[in-house]
C-alpha cells in the first residue's frame, strides 16, 4: 500500500509540475499577444510622457537640442537602465531610429519607443562577430548604418544585453567605423526615481515631480581604418566617457552644483 501511494503521490507532482508548466506558457503567450502589447504600449507611453512633463532641467545640465542638432545625424550612446528617458531629451524635429533586442520580451519596449515617433531597429550583439551574426547584431548594423546615411541619427545602448553593465561594447564603436558618424557619450537621471537593484543593469524607473540632468559628452570619431587596438583603445575610451556623464548626471539631479 506504501508503494501505490508513493507512486500515486509521484504522479500527482508530475501532473501538477505539467499544469504549472502549460499555464505559465500560456500566460507568456498572452501576455505577448498583439493586443496585450498595445494596450500595455499606450499605458507606459502615456505615464512616460505625464513624468516628463513634470520634470524640471536640473542647472548644470547640456544643451542637448543644440548638441545633437549640431552633430546630426550622431549616434547616441547610452547605458542599459536608462533607456526609459531617451525620449525625455530626442528633440522632436530630428529623426530617430533605436537599436532594441529581437527577443519576443521586447515586444513591449518597441511599440512603446514607436508611439514617441522613433523608429525601431530589431537585434543585438556582442563583443565579437561571431555573436553578433547569430543575434542579429550583423543585420542591425547594416540597418543603423544605411538610417545613418540617410540623414536619422541612431539611440543605441552601448553596454551589451546580460553582459557587463556599463561597459561599451565594440558594436557601438564597429557603427562609428562604418558610418563615419559620431558617437555622443549621453546619461539622463531623474532625481526622483526607482531602482530595480534586482535587475542585471540597475534599471531604473523615473518618476514624477522631480529634476531631470542630461549630460552628454565630447563626441567621438572612430577612423575608418581603425585595427583591433585602436577599436579596443575607443571602446575603452568611449566607457569612461559614458560613465563620465552619468555620474555627472546623478550629482546634478541630486542637487550638485554646477
Amino acid at each position: 500500500m506504501d508503494e501505490i501511494a508513493g507512486s500515486t503521490g509521484g504522479g500527482g507532482k508530475a501532473t501538477r509540475k505539467r499544469l504549472r508548466v502549460r499555464l505559465q506558457r500560456r500566460s507568456k503567450a498572452w501576455l505577448r499577444s498583439p493586443a496585450v502589447i498595445g494596450v500595455g504600449a499606450a499605458l507606459v507611453h502615456g505615464a512616460l510622457r505625464f513624468i516628463c512633463r513634470t520634470q524640471r532641467t536640473a542647472a548644470g545640465s547640456s544643451d542637448h537640442r543644440a548638441i545633437l542638432t549640431r552633430h546630426h545625424p550622431a549616434i547616441v550612446g547610452l547605458w542599459h537602465g536608462q533607456h526609459l528617458l531617451a525620449p525625455f531629451f530626442r528633440p522632436v524635429e530630428l529623426p530617430y531610429v533605436a537599436l532594441l533586442s529581437r527577443s519576443a520580451d521586447a515586444e513591449m519596449n518597441a511599440a512603446v519607443v514607436e508611439r514617441f515617433g522613433i523608429g525601431t531597429v530589431r537585434g543585438s550583439g556582442g563583443r565579437v562577430r561571431e555573436a553578433a551574426a547569430r543575434k542579429g547584431g550583423a543585420r542591425a548594423l547594416i540597418a543603423l548604418r544605411r538610417s545613418l546615411a540617410e540623414g536619422i541619427g541612431v539611440c543605441m545602448i552601448a553596454d551589451v544585453p546580460k553582459g557587463t553593465p556599463r561597459e561599451a561594447g565594440l558594436g557601438i564603436v564597429t557603427l562609428a567605423r562604418l558610418s563615419g558618424r559620431p558617437i555622443v557619450p549621453s546619461a539622463a537621471v531623474t532625481s526622483r526615481r526607482h531602482v530595480v537593484r534586482r535587475s542585471w543593469d540597475r534599471t531604473t524607473l523615473p518618476l514624477p515631480f522631480g529634476r531631470i540632468a542630461v549630460v552628454m559628452g565630447e563626441p567621438i570619431h572612430v577612423p575608418a581604418d581603425a585595427g583591433p587596438e585602436e577599436m579596443e583603445r575607443l571602446r575603452a575610451e568611449l566607457t569612461r566617457a559614458i560613465e563620465a556623464a552619468n555620474a555627472e548626471a546623478l550629482r546634478l539631479a541630486d542637487g550638485g552644483r554646477p
